[in-house]
């Protein structure tokens, strides 16, 4: 127990660096590919070269003739697999075709060299079929669904939207094109795999966002019982959402190493991410908006098209923001999906949220324009007083404070005259951002030892962001203790039950029952008489019931970002010369690692306007942008200075940590802001990202 006189100064709050640091910067830290296990063998995988049809053989002798090969597994003799929820992971159990890139052999070797080289030597034939995968609003098969990502109702509607718009006395009726987008870790996914045939075992090293959710997963897959099958996410090289379920490169990595006796690493190339670990959906969107002449909108009407795989269907909830932002007596909000033989989306940082606020903040600027409002202005005076489509009250909202503090610190009213300098053309842009509170069921063990140290353990994954140091500055608080008395063990499925890290969930998800663990633990140990003894006190803590509990309040997080931008006239280049964001997210635990978060979100978020695009060959069925050669994410020379500030935000509707999460506001918006900023400077408005040189040489021509 802590015997001090006085309690420490609080841990949450203030700048604390992370207690893995120096394990990654000296290399100590082990990734999923870096466990060299006795005896390990190396897989790659064969991909599909065709856009949909079926494997009608598998030509394997070359491959098995060359040095060190081990064995290819094809859809004829792979193991057979249990079930699953996820067709995606249903790999090498038949020889259908559904996709470009979908995996139809799986080469084993003693080294990654020779695995490569005898999946390079497999020669597999198909019966090719007519494919489809271009997305257009008038699709035939376009269809809504009942629900979007998120488990949000794909269609809503409040008042008559078509009659307010049109009875509107200002009307924009605009169409915006997001294309598709790419994940792109600076870790790809890899898996090593062990099956101990003696124990009847299996671990797994991942790279994963929940290794619980691998574990249960891998379990039905392979007939296991649960607490058979032990899974490690211990270091994570990013994720931004495409690893938060599991993915098919774990599958043949536990598969091979069934079928061969010994321990297997798969490290998937880059090359392969783009169609096989998920991507942002392209979305294309119709906004209207009708206002009276004061800027009063009457008619928000936010459609979107987007488009999922005939695997698995996953739709983008685009619209889901329009939802919550503005206040109008008329609101319609829906999505259209159409199944190509496309690879399945997925998440991608802010799914729904980017896209849909990209559009919506587009709109809300051209509507800004017509009127000749200031568009801070316009925001200010359709602030809602409940959340539109719900009618609940909002647990807090500062969007307006964000925006008057974003103005002043940019000092927005001296910068709202275009200008030239040369030939480049200067504006400046706004754009407001929102993302939803989630919390999920978590739970956590809290260790008191006779040393007066603690452990904290919780099944949780930090994925860069942090989790670790925040964890422990949430125990180290709630023991009333010193931060560097505090060890936190994460990312091992033995460890008490942790969400998925997604949804910008995880601190208030794990946070919590840390704080629970914790408190308990300093509670019995007021109570209990004589000293620790040897092996410890330790007390559990559950918050399925209290995380499950439905809140009667709107619970969001909002923010505003402000950009400069100039435009080279003779080349096309946008650059972005300055970026403001102003958050309101609840408590700040860490304010060292949250600014990071912040300003990686907001540089996504320049990637996706400027750089950031993929694009589907509709003669191939895949995405001819899949290595970082031709799939543009931002480099050090395309980033200005990021100036990130934060509203001291007190709501006590959350959770006990009083975060709502900061992992994914900072892309929300972003685009938008430098999108007006653009239209600001040259009088030209792109309506689909990202803002290239070709695109704008033929704007400002």
């Amino acid at each position: 127990m802590d015997s001090s006189p006085a309690a420490p100064a609080p841990s949450l709050g203030r700048p604390a660096t992370r207690l893995e640091g120096r394990e990654k910067v000296t290399g100590k830290a082990r990734y999923a590919a870096e466990y060299a296990l006795p005896d390990r063998a190396h897989a790659w995988p064969v991909p599909a070269a065709v856009a949909r049809g079926r494997v009608t053989t598998v030509d394997t002798a070359a491959a098995l003739a060359l040095p060190g090969v081990l064995d290819v597994l094809t859809p004829y003799d792979a193991p057979r697999l249990g079930p699953s929820d996820d067709p995606t992971l249903r790999v090498l159990q038949d020889p259908e075709v559904p996709h470009r890139g979908w995996y139809v052999a799986l080469a084993v070797a003693e080294t990654p060299e020779a695995a490569r080289a005898a999946a390079a030597a497999v020669r597999v034939r198909y019966d090719a079929e007519p494919h489809d995968a271009v997305l257009h609003t008038g699709h035939p098969a376009a269809y809504t669904p009942e629900q979007v990502n998120g488990g949000y109702p794909a269609h809503r509607e409040t008042g008559d939207a078509a009659v307010a718009f049109a009875a509107a006395p200002v009307r924009v009726d605009c169409a915006y094109a997001v294309p598709p987008l790419h994940n792109h870790p600076m870790e790809p996914h890899a898996a090593t795999a062990h099956w101990d045939a003696d124990a009847g075992t299996l671990t797994v090293y991942d790279s994963s966002q929940g290794s619980g959710l691998v574990r249960s997963t891998l379990a039905s897959l392979f007939g296991l019982p649960a607490d058979r099958v032990t899974v490690v996410s211990e270091h994570v090289g990013g994720a931004f959402g495409c690893k938060g379920t599991p993915r098919p490169h774990v599958v043949l990595a536990v598969m091979a190493a069934r079928h061969t006796g010994r321990p297997v690493t798969l490290a998937l190339p880059r090359r392969h991410l783009a169609a096989v670990v998920g991507h942002r959906a392209p979305t294309l969107h119709r906004v209207r908006l009708g206002a009276r002449t004061d800027g009063t909108l009457t008619a928000v009407a936010h459609e979107v098209t987007t488009h999922t795989s005939r695997v698995r269907e996953f739709v983008e909830q685009a619209a889901v923001p329009a939802r919550v932002m503005y206040a109008a007596p008329a609101l319609l909000t829906t999505h259209r999906v159409v199944p190509l033989d496309v690879p399945t989306p997925s998440w991608m940082r802010a799914p729904g949220e980017c896209p849909g606020m990209y559009a919506l903040e587009s709109a809300m600027d051209e509507l800004a324009c017509t009127l000749g409002i200031d568009p801070v202005e316009l925001r200010v005076r359709n602030e809602p007083g409940a959340e539109p489509d719900s009618g609940h009250p909002f647990s807090s909202r500062h969007l307006v404070e964000c925006l008057r503090e974003g103005a002043a610190r940019f000092d927005w009213a001296a910068h709202r005259t275009p200008r030239r300098d040369g030939p480049l053309l200067i504006g400046t842009g706004v754009a407001a951002a929102t993302y939803p509170v989630y919390v999920a069921p978590s739970s956590a063990r809290a260790h008191a030892f006779p040393d007066g140290t603690y452990l904290v353990q919780t099944n949780a994954t930090d994925l860069g962001t942090g989790a670790r140091t925040v964890l422990a500055q949430i125990a180290a608080d709630a023991l009333r203790v010193t931060l560097d008395r505090v060890a936190v063990e994460i990312g091992h499925s033995a460890l008490p039950q942790g969400s998925v890290a997604g949804g910008s969930a995880g601190t208030a998800s794990w946070g919590w029952a840390v704080h629970d663990a914790c408190t308990s633990l300093v509670a019995l140990l007021a109570r209990r008489p004589g000293p620790i003894p040897e092996a410890g006190v330790s007390v559990p803590a559950d918050t399925t019931a209290s995380a499950k509990q439905k809140s009667p309040y709107a619970r969001h997080a909002f923010g505003a970002h402000f950009a400069e931008v100039q435009t080279d006239t003779v080349t096309g280049e946008v650059r972005v010369r300055k970026l403001l964001g102003v958050f309101a997210a609840g408590r700040v635990l860490n304010p060292l690692t949250a600014r990071s978060q912040f300003v990686g979100g907001m540089v996504m978020g320049l990637g996706m306007a400027l750089t950031e695009h993929s694009t589907v060959d509709p003669a191939f069925g895949d995405f001819t942008q899949n290595d970082l050669a031709s799939y543009h994410v931002p480099v050090h020379a395309d980033v200005p200075d990021i100036e990130v500030h934060w509203l001291d935000e007190h709501d006590k509707h959350l959770n006990p940590v009083g975060g709502k999460g900061i992992g994914e506001i900072g892309i929300v918006g972003t685009a938008a802001a430098i999108g007006n900023a653009f239209h600001h400077a040259t009088g030209c408005r792109i309506r689909a990202l990202p803002l290239t040189p070709d695109r704008v040489l033929a704007a400002l021509s």
